[in-house]
């Protein structure tokens, strides 16, 4: 058997400049990093004595005699892609629920991705694997999502995403002083709305107007980017927060499918309860919050959003792995 553990990502800054349809004429600019929260996928060789060949394990179990007969439609088309012949059981669990903003669609396909070519026994490096990921989600799926989760959750760590005009990219890791990082890791709280959505769905109300009348507002996102670089490596993270905070409203006039009055009423009373700055995570519509609260005003904040769920988590700095199980060590 082997586990593949690759972790969600928390995006600060750029969103929307990491779309090809946007980057490939004009380039982007992204400021993320990967935290402590985790997606495990595993897999094995099916014993050929079950009535079935594959069984796939997540929010549903299936026993399926043929690929084509598998609803994951990531899991389906990722076998049909490694040409997979032989009985495979997959499980798969989340450290937090899907379609919430943490990247887990790009996550779970850098991790099937991770593993299956490790089951084949080919080893492949983090930008070939975030390369073939890339791929599989906007050529094979056909799916209307960016290109930062999958380089992100590849690398780990905190970083800085550039775009190329043209396509390709790099990583480069932000130069940050660790009682900075330590003091913004301690000020964040990811508030989860309980509202779940389809990324690649939302997506699709404002990607095509990306180079029309939504380029402004990019390029000003962009310019906020490499602003927000500058003032984390000062140590200016109220400031910081506050960008974050003209981030969100820019994302937010992108498309009206990115928010609504329940996400806007929660945000603006986060504000009211001492927030400095946030956005709602990945393409909008839901899932979690991410808000920057000075951490002594935290406690009375968290009191007042007791029916929301605050997840506690820690920046970290590895991305996707393959772990063995110790029979495999022997």
């Amino acid at each position: 058997m082997i586990i593949s553990k690759t972790p969600y990502r928390i995006s600060f800054m750029g969103g929307g400049s990491d779309y090809p349809e946007w980057y490939v004429k004009n380039g982007g600019l992204i400021l993320s990093t990967t935290i402590d929260k985790y997606i495990y996928i595993s897999c094995r060789n099916l014993p050929p004595f079950f009535k079935h060949k594959y069984r796939i394990v997540w929010s549903q179990l299936e026993q399926v005699k043929k690929i084509n007969h598998i609803k994951h439609n990531v899991v389906r088309e990722m076998l049909k892609h490694f040409k997979i012949k032989n009985g495979l059981e997959i499980h798969y669990d989340g450290d937090l629920p899907s379609r919430s903003g943490m990247g887990s669609s790009s996550v779970f396909v850098v991790g099937l991705m991770n593993l299956l070519n490790n089951f084949q026994g080919k080893i492949i490096g983090k930008k070939t694997l975030a390369q073939k990921s890339i791929h599989f989600e906007q050529k094979i799926l056909k799916e209307a999502v960016g290109s930062q989760d999958q380089i992100a959750v590849c690398y780990g760590g905190f970083n800085k995403i550039a775009f190329n005009i043209g396509g390709g990219f790099s990583v480069n890791p932000i130069n940050i002083k660790k009682k900075i990082l330590e003091k913004l890791n301690k000020n964040l709280l990811l508030i989860y709305t309980g509202v779940t959505r389809t990324a690649h769905t939302i997506a699709k109300s404002y990607t095509k107007k990306l180079n029309g009348s939504k380029k402004a507002d990019i390029l000003n996102i962009i310019n906020l980017t490499t602003e927000s670089e500058k003032l984390l490596k000062q140590g200016n993270l109220n400031d910081f927060a506050k960008l974050l905070h003209e981030s969100w409203l820019l994302k937010k006039s992108l498309s009206s499918s990115v928010s609504n009055y329940y996400i806007d009423d929660i945000y603006n009373n986060a504000v009211k309860k001492g927030a400095l700055g946030g956005k709602l995570l990945g393409a909008g519509g839901g899932g979690f919050l991410l808000l920057y609260v000075p951490y002594f005003k935290q406690k009375s904040f968290i009191k007042f959003f007791k029916k929301l769920i605050t997840i506690p988590f820690k920046f970290s700095s590895e991305g996707s792995k393959i772990l063995f199980t110790p029979k495999n060590k022997e």
